[in-house]
């Protein structure tokens, strides 16, 4: 696979006679000039549905497909898809968010699920699909109408259909439409398109998320770890094992409080968890974990405890450990410490100035929330739900 993925489409192999008629350098263009994300979801759909052999669509099955494509990054991972100004007036995300209120469904919840979910409140949903088919059905082809004299990308459905029809009387385009209206207007793939997709298919979408990254980080600027935020997370990759051996061995030196409870945490019954919620940070830091009783964990889930009085408990925590992490009489702590680096030890601040040996608790807190709050309080902005603790 090529480094600059943004040439995908001019590499694709030259195998078939279907090749020589194709406008692969319009196709390439598909995805130019965004002014929200919309292209990005559409072509992403199209090229789904042609992988599984769908030869004949419409409007409002591709758009179900965005609705679902789109459905993690907004419900699990709190992503702005059109930037944290715009919020739900970007239709997209408008349609994810209406289905998750009507319907229930998890964030975590199976494609097949969401899809499911989209044919039952297709009603409630109607007003969000009927804008994202304003446009993005015609533009999404203006890359293979630039060449042509006095087209304007900005020219109304009309005036772009009549240009759509004269291109495909010159070169086939990916996608014709039918006569019937709104949502039910027919989509008909070209078959040397197909063939060209289904041929690809693996190359073109790794260019797609390429650019629709792009695009989500460029909006999101504050959000960290967008690549990993683009499908579902998976719980199996989340590394605790060291440190959770880390705190076994804290435990057995002394008792230490539950952030929430302020209770004694029982050592046999414990869970690691996050105190800036993972699907944020999409990573398992040392300095952002704590042990807390199980039973609140699941009531936590991906919301944000309440800064004030849970950062300065969580601290109190995180100091005790970096003190028994530096206390020479207990070396096989350190050790224990140093088997975190690998999966748990990567922030450059946090190795050099937090869990430096010579630090009061004073100047720890300080740093550390000198650190947390700035990704604390993007997480808040990106509308992550305050938790106040409790059962």
């Amino acid at each position: 696979m090529p480094d600059d993925f943004t040439s995908i489409p001019y590499e694709l192999k030259i195998n078939g006679d279907y090749y020589n008629h194709l406008d692969i350098e319009g196709f390439s263009h598909m995805m130019d000039s965004p002014s929200s994300c919309y292209k990005f979801y559409w072509l992403e759909a199209i090229v789904n549905l042609i992988s599984e052999g769908v030869s004949r669509t419409t409007f409002d099955e591709i758009i179900n497909e965005m609705i679902a494509n789109a459905w993690y990054s907004v419900r699990e991972y709190h992503i702005n898809l059109s930037g944290i100004y715009y919020g739900d007036k970007d239709a997209l995300q408008r349609a994810v968010n209406r289905l998750a209120e009507v319907s229930g469904l998890a964030a975590n919840a199976s494609k097949v699920e969401i899809k499911n979910k989209i044919k039952e409140y297709d009603k409630e949903l109607k007003e969000a699909k009927d804008q994202l088919i304003k446009m993005v059905p015609y533009r999404a082809l203006s890359g293979f109408l630039s060449k042509l004299d006095g087209y304007n990308g900005d020219d109304g459905i009309k005036r772009i259909t009549a240009y759509i029809e004269l291109v495909n009387n010159i070169t086939v385009l990916p996608y014709t439409f039918g006569k019937s209206l709104a949502l039910k207007k027919e989509v008909f793939f070209h078959p040397d398109w197909m063939k060209m997709i289904q041929d690809n298919t693996v190359p073109i979408l790794g260019w797609i998320q390429y650019k629709k990254l792009n695009w989500l980080q460029n909006n999101n600027p504050e959000v960290p770890g967008m690549i990993y935020k683009l499908t579902p997370m998976d719980a199996t990759k989340r590394k605790l094992n060291a440190v959770r051996k880390l705190w076994d061995a804290i435990f057995e030196l002394k008792p230490i409080k539950d952030v929430f409870t302020e209770e004694n945490i029982d050592c046999g019954n414990y869970d690691v968890d996050h105190f800036i919620p993972r699907n944020f940070v999409m990573n398992d830091e040392l300095w952002n974990l704590m042990p807390m009783d199980p039973s609140l964990n699941s009531s936590k889930s991906d919301k944000l405890p309440k800064w004030k009085p849970f950062f300065k408990r969580f601290s109190n925590n995180q100091y005790q450990l970096y003190s028994l992490i530096h206390d020479d009489n207990y070396p096989g702590i350190h050790k224990l410490f140093v088997n975190c680096y690998k999966d748990n030890l990567h922030s450059i601040w946090a190795n050099k100035e937090l869990y430096n040996p010579n630090n009061s608790i004073e100047k720890f807190e300080k740093v550390l929330e000198m650190n947390m709050r700035p990704v604390y309080d993007s997480a808040r902005r990106q509308g992550y739900e305050l938790w106040t603790g409790g059962r």
